[in-house]
């Protein structure tokens, strides 16, 4: 991954968002916070690319906070994954029907959550790769403008009618409507024909 991504570590004991620092900041920047209301600014002010959040905290519980966050566009689409004494069925269910990507129960044993935490950015990777192509490709499909419909041009001349009923150049036409540039040759009839007449002169 070539960009530094961004990681919020919440959760309401000091010293697990001091291990997920220690074990995360050689590859992420990482962020802690220690409550609900703290997570929620972090997340506004600094929009992380992933957050690690913690379930049981005495102020807003992490399912709250998830909710808060996915309520909002600016915010929705980062994921968050749930770390958690709550070791029950309905708590893992609760949390991914909340929009959470991943559940994790604690004691978290710590080289699968580096693992998971990779894996996740390496999709978000993915993702944020496949908006730029995407916003690469409506940017370049926005310049180009398109001839449609039929064109009332001169079968003699070949000059083209434009819609206030004034005839063109077929060049000058195709560049005022179009991003077609023109550059100058001559096909073989033209050219055996222009030989001819030069022939013919001398």
């Amino acid at each position: 991954m070539d960009k530094r991504y961004r990681i919020l570590a919440v959760d309401d004991e000091y010293i697990n968002t001091q291990v997920i620092k220690s074990l995360l900041r050689e590859e992420y920047d990482v962020l802690t916070a220690l409550n609900g209301e703290e997570a929620i600014d972090m997340v506004k002010r600094y929009i992380p690319d992933l957050i690690l959040l913690d379930v049981m905290m005495p102020d807003i519980s992490g399912f709250e906070v998830c909710k808060i966050i996915k309520a909002d566009e600016l915010y929705a689409d980062i994921p968050i994954i749930f770390l958690t004494a709550l070791d029950t069925h309905d708590g893992q269910l609760e949390g991914l029907e909340l929009g959470a990507i991943d559940y994790l129960t604690k004691p978290i044993k710590l080289p699968l959550l580096k693992l998971r935490v990779r894996n996740h950015m390496a999709l978000k990777e993915q993702r944020d790769q496949l908006v730029r192509q995407k916003e690469e490709l409506e940017a370049a499909l926005a310049r180009v403008k398109q001839l449609e419909g039929i064109i009332p041009i001169c079968m003699y001349c070949k000059k083209i009618r434009d819609d206030q009923q004034s005839w063109h150049q077929l060049e000058s036409y195709i560049s005022n409507h179009s991003e077609a540039r023109f550059s100058h040759g001559m096909c073989p009839h033209c050219a055996e024909e222009q030989m001819k007449i030069i022939k013919n002169m001398t």
